[in-house]
């Protein structure tokens, strides 16, 4: 039975009972057997022989919602380890110079909104813990992901995790005051004075209260109560200065944030979604130009490291009267030395080199180019001598798509037009780019010609995620949930006091 899996005994159970495998539960030392992938032996689970399991046979609506749940488990497992894996390949990616593969990279951001600029060593490490302790110091993304972490805890109602829930806040706490300064004062002031941090400080605060609880410290949670008392308040948002701002165009939802990170002043709130505002419009501009440096990059190549062309150094050498393509040419074959690439451009011999490689390239890339447009042309019915002469007479894809439809219906009887179908014909060169550069890895093509398995539909979906926020995402907390526990650890304590009060009578 070594060989076994929990599928395959719970199968032997279901044939010598005479019951279906979704009725029948395995339970081994207080745990629920569970089949998995079908890969993990029974050994592996600790089972040995002469190990007890009880099995209980559950209903057939029972066994349906098992059945339900353990699925539900498996798509949850993968998933994660999806989401695992793309936000791995999502740390790396851009990290080291090399070129993205989309039109887009990934950037950190400070309180205020700023970019950060992180040695390329600790832009893609995949653990917080082996980055320049100076970084990590600038960004309060660990204390954050320590507090939600506790969170979750809390919201499982999970207390074994207790010890573990004291150190992380503690870790938190700490961190925090690193990014923020203390009381916040640093933080406070990239915000112009706001308390944006007021609603993460009471999460922090509630937890701290909740661990001190369980660990019998009565007083000190009461200490972390009375703060989270005092900070709930503000974070309210009245009726009446919900209805005033949203008078002015705003959304309720950002109305909320706005009330909530502004103490409640309407005129504030209302200065916080004008700067926002103005922030996502520079932001989108931002983003535009990045995506055209980026898309200019890739039609460069890639130097003989994989890096992409640097756009400053190819402008100091524009600015010196030099060829833009040219000068990313020599910046390309230097590995960005600019001056090894000035020193190829004032080289007559070099320089006449590089212009003949280039225009080299610049054939083959058509010739390339000519070749697809040809066989997509071909795929559609067109006779292919009649597609490669209308291709040959230059122009672009539709044009020699048009120049052929033309002669089809001068010509209806020839058989080699019989067969076109107009529902093949795409529009606005789809599926044709016009640079294929992307193609032709033997000229420094972009990075996209070393292609790597990704999931890219999870990377998108993170990646689209991401954008959606802001600076101040993570700090923009509805505090229900918090109320509600402020109340259920106010009342306990309330009866702690009484029980001990009694007992001392």
């Amino acid at each position: 039975m070594q060989n076994w899996t929990v599928s395959m005994l719970r199968q032997e159970v279901a044939k010598r009972s005479n019951m279906g495998t979704h009725s029948i539960n395995l339970i081994c030392a207080g745990k629920v057997l569970k089949d998995g992938d079908g890969s993990e032996k029974l050994c592996q689970l600790g089972i040995k022989n002469n190990s007890k399991i009880l099995v209980t046979r559950v209903s057939l609506e029972e066994g349906n919602s098992l059945k339900e749940e353990l699925m539900a488990d498996e798509e949850r497992n993968r998933r994660l380890a999806r989401v695992k894996a793309a936000v791995t390949a999502l740390s790396k990616r851009h990290a080291d110079g090399s070129l993205p593969i989309e039109d887009f990279n990934l950037e950190l951001e400070d309180q205020s909104g700023q970019k950060l600029h992180f040695s390329e060593t600790d832009q893609h490490m995949e653990a917080f813990s082996l980055c320049n302790p100076k970084s990590i110091e600038l960004v309060d993304n660990i204390p954050i992901l320590q507090i939600d972490m506790v969170w979750c805890y809390f919201m499982l109602r999970d207390i074994a995790w207790l010890s573990v829930a004291g150190v992380r806040l503690e870790k938190a706490r700490e961190g925090l005051e690193h990014a923020h300064g203390k009381d916040s004062s640093r933080f406070r002031l990239l915000q112009a004075g706001r308390s944006s941090e007021l609603a993460l400080y009471l999460r922090l605060e509630l937890l701290e209260g909740v661990v001190a609880y369980h660990s019998g410290q009565f007083d000190k949670c009461r200490r972390f109560f009375d703060l989270c008392t005092s900070k709930i308040l503000p974070l309210q948002v009245s009726d009446e200065a919900l209805s005033t701002v949203m008078s002015m165009g705003f959304k309720e939802q950002d109305a909320k944030k706005a009330l909530r990170m502004s103490n409640q002043d309407v005129e504030s709130a209302i200065n916080f979604l004008v700067e926002e505002k103005d922030k996502k419009a520079k932001k989108r501009e931002d983003d535009i130009r990045r995506r055209n440096e980026i898309r200019e990059q890739q039609r460069y190549g890639v130097t003989p490291l994989r890096k992409a062309v640097d756009l400053q150094r190819l402008k100091e050498l524009i600015s010196v009267g030099f060829d833009k393509e040219l000068a990313a040419e020599a910046l390309r074959r230097n590995e960005n030395d600019t001056q090894k690439a000035l020193d190829d451009l004032t080289n007559p011999e070099t320089n006449t080199a590089i212009q003949r490689d280039i225009e080299s390239k610049k054939r083959k890339r058509q010739r390339q180019k000519d070749e697809a447009t040809i066989e997509q042309l071909v795929s559609m019915g067109f006779e292919r001598s009649r597609v490669v002469e209308a291709v040959q007479a230059g122009g672009s894809m539709d044009q020699a798509m048009q120049q052929l439809l033309t002669q089809s219906s001068s010509n209806p009887t020839d058989p080699a037009n019989s067969t076109i179908s107009p529902g093949l014909i795409p529009t606005n060169n789809e599926g044709m780019g016009e640079d294929h550069m992307s193609n032709d890895s033997d000229v420094g093509g972009p990075s996209t010609s070393k292609i790597e398995q990704r999931d890219a539909e999870m990377e998108d979906e993170i990646a689209d995620e991401i954008a959606k926020g802001d600076a101040l995402t993570d700090y923009d907390i509805e505090v229900t949930k918090e109320g509600e526990a402020i109340n259920e650890y106010l009342a306990l304590l309330d009866s702690v006091g009484s029980s001990e009060k009694a007992s001392s009578q």
